[in-house]
């Protein structure tokens, strides 16, 4: 009998242990917390290191930008101790020919004023007519020599008039410069000088990047002096005006112009460069 009762207790035993033992055990949830930390810690620490490589990417970029700042901005100093020794040249140039026309049996006038109405003209070999653009804009052999120049002599005030802004615009004042030449033009328009004034008056314009009162001031030269020294290098500045206000059909034109009317001249041969960028630019 005792075995019997023993035997029906053990059944519902055996049962609740097997019920027990199929059963899962709950999560812990301590443990799903620190899981759930632990996945955003991982995560916090994924977002850092693309912010690392981000800043280091942008530290990359500035770091190459400064260098081309300061590449730029040593070519621009570079560029412009060029145009003042370019200037400085021509002064010499000029000096010289003053002498040597001061000299000569005949001379009409202060030396000072043919050097300066010859400003750029057989002197301005140096360059200084297309100091912007990294080269000489020499006058043209067949721009009517010396007998382009105005007659008569300029006196000793527009002599120094013109001296004045000459200086400005070689010392890189080119405000200054644009006020004196402008001044000069008003009070002396039949000057020996004037046509000089006009042209460089454009050159001013030109390197203080007006390009429209730039492009005006060279027409006036062609239109009131189409025959002087100064024409040639008139319309090639007009021409590369025109390239730099990006009016390409117009700027073509212009510099097949100076091939044109001034063939063989230093002129026609910036032209001529200046005209292959064209090739070399596909659309324009």
């Amino acid at each position: 009998m005792r075995l019997i009762v023993l035997a029906v207790l053990a059944v519902p035993l055996a049962l609740l242990a097997a019920g027990c033992a199929s059963t899962p055990p709950e999560p812990d949830p301590v443990q799903l917390k620190l899981n759930d930390l632990d996945a955003r810690i991982a995560r916090v620490e994924a977002n850092q290191v693309e912010a690392a490589q981000r800043m280091d990417e942008v530290q990359a970029r500035m770091r190459e930008l400064r260098g081309r700042i300061e590449e730029l901005e040593h070519n621009n100093e570079a560029l412009a101790k060029q145009q003042r020794d370019l200037y400085a040249d021509l002064e010499k140039r000029l000096a010289a020919a003053s002498a040597a026309r001061s000299a000569a049996p005949g001379a009409a006038g202060d030396g000072a004023a043919t050097a300066g109405a010859t400003a750029g003209g057989a002197t301005a070999g140096s360059g200084a007519g297309a100091a912007p653009e990294g080269g000489g804009t020499a006058p043209a052999t067949g721009a009517g020599g010396a007998g382009a120049a105005a007659p008569g002599a300029a006196s000793s005030t527009e002599q120094a008039v013109y001296a004045q802004a000459f200086d400005a615009l070689k010392a890189g004042s080119y405000s200054v410069a644009i006020t004196g030449f402008k001044d000069f033009l008003a009070s002396y328009p039949s000057s020996p000088l004037a046509e000089n004034a006009q042209y460089w008056l454009g050159e001013a314009y030109y390197v203080n990047h007006d390009y429209e009162s730039a492009a005006g001031a060279f027409r006036a030269v062609l239109k009131k002096w189409p025959d002087s020294r100064k024409a040639p290098d008139a319309l090639l500045k007009l021409g590369y005006t025109q390239y730099a206000q990006k009016q390409y059909p117009a700027a073509r034109a212009t510099l097949t112009e100076v091939l044109r009317k001034y063939p063989g001249s230093d002129s026609a041969k910036h032209a001529a460069e200046r005209l292959r960028r064209f090739s070399g630019a596909g659309s324009q």
